[in-house]
C-alpha cells in the first residue's frame, strides 16, 4: 500500500514537471506568440506551452482565474483588472515584447486608397456612410469592429475616433481574421487589423493624421521610423509568483532570436 501511495506521488510530481505553460488573450498577439512557442519548444523539447486567442481582456480574466500563465495583451491591463489581481493577493508583471502597427482594410475592388482620420472617425461612428462621401462609388459603406473585450477594439476607439463611441449596430467579429474574411468578401467592407494579418485579399488604406496633408501606408518600416501614426505595444501579463516559470520563455521573445521572429511575423521588434 505504501508503495502504491509512493507510486502516484511520483507520478503526480511527474505531471508537474511536464504540465503545460498556457498562454492566452489578443488574437493581435497570437500569431506571435504561437510561433515563438513552436521555437522555443524546439529549442527546449522539454517544455510545452498551448497559445490560444480570445481577446486580450479575455486573456486578462484568465490571469485574474489564474487558468492562464501569461495572458497576451495588445492594449494595457486595466486599474480594476489590476486591482482584481491585488484583491486576490498577487502583483502582476507587465513586459512589451513588440509593438503593432494597426492597418485599415477595406475590400480589393474599392478604390479609395487614401484616408483622413477624420474620415474614419465618421465611417466607424456613422456619420459617413456611403463611399461616395470619401472619394469613392455610390456604395453603401459596412464597417467591421472586434468585439468588445478586445484590445484592439479599445485601441482602435483611443487612436482613431478619439474615443468616441462606434456606430450603433457596428458589425462585431470574435477574431481579426474572421474581419480579414469579411472584407475580403464584401465589396462595401471597411476594418482594422493588425499588421501581421495583412494578406492579398484585403486592401490597406493609407492613414492621414494632419487633416490630408500627407497619408502614410501601414508598414513595419513606417512604424519604425515614426511617419506611420497608429502604433501600439504588445504586452504579456504573469503574476510575480509565476515569475520562475514563465521567465525563460518570456526572456526568450525578448533575446536576439525572439525579436527576430518578432520581425518575421510582421510586427515591430524591441
Amino acid at each position: 500500500m505504501k508503495q502504491f501511495i509512493f507510486s502516484v506521488v511520483i507520478f503526480a510530481v511527474s505531471l508537474m514537471a511536464v504540465q503545460a505553460q498556457k498562454i492566452k488573450g489578443s488574437d493581435t498577439v497570437l500569431p506571435l506568440s504561437q510561433k515563438e512557442a513552436e521555437m522555443y519548444m524546439k529549442t527546449y523539447p522539454s517544455e510545452t506551452i498551448t497559445v490560444t486567442g480570445g481577446g486580450s481582456g479575455v486573456g486578462i480574466s484568465a490571469l485574474i482565474e489564474g487558468t492562464t500563465d501569461i495572458a497576451q495583451s495588445s492594449r494595457k491591463i486595466k486599474f480594476d483588472e489590476k486591482q482584481k489581481i491585488q484583491e486576490g493577493g498577487k502583483t502582476v508583471k507587465e513586459i512589451i515584447i513588440a509593438y503593432d502597427a494597426l492597418a485599415v482594410v477595406v475590400n480589393p475592388e474599392n478604390k479609395v486608397k487614401n484616408l483622413t482620420r477624420e474620415q474614419l472617425e465618421g465611417i466607424f461612428t456613422g456619420k459617413i456612410t456611403n463611399w461616395k462621401e470619401v472619394g469613392g462609388e455610390d456604395l453603401k459603406i459596412i464597417p467591421y469592429s472586434r468585439e468588445t473585450s478586445s484590445g484592439t477594439y479599445e485601441f482602435f476607439k483611443e487612436s482613431v475616433l478619439k474615443n468616441k463611441n462606434y456606430k450603433s449596430g457596428i458589425l462585431s467579429m470574435p477574431a481579426t481574421g474572421a474581419i480579414v474574411q469579411s472584407v475580403s468578401q464584401t465589396k462595401g467592407a471597411i476594418g482594422y487589423v493588425g499588421l501581421a494579418y495583412l494578406n492579398k485579399d484585403v486592401k490597406a488604406i493609407n492613414i492621414s493624421y494632419d487633416k490630408g496633408k500627407i497619408f502614410t501606408a501601414p508598414s513595419v518600416t513606417n512604424a519604425k521610423n515614426g511617419s506611420y501614426p497608429i502604433v501600439r505595444p504588445l504586452y504579456f501579463y504573469y503574476v510575480t509568483k509565476s515569475e520562475k516559470s514563465v521567465r525563460p520563455f518570456v526572456d526568450y521573445v525578448l533575446s536576439t532570436a525572439g525579436q527576430k521572429i518578432v520581425n518575421e511575423i510582421g510586427f515591430i521588434a524591441l
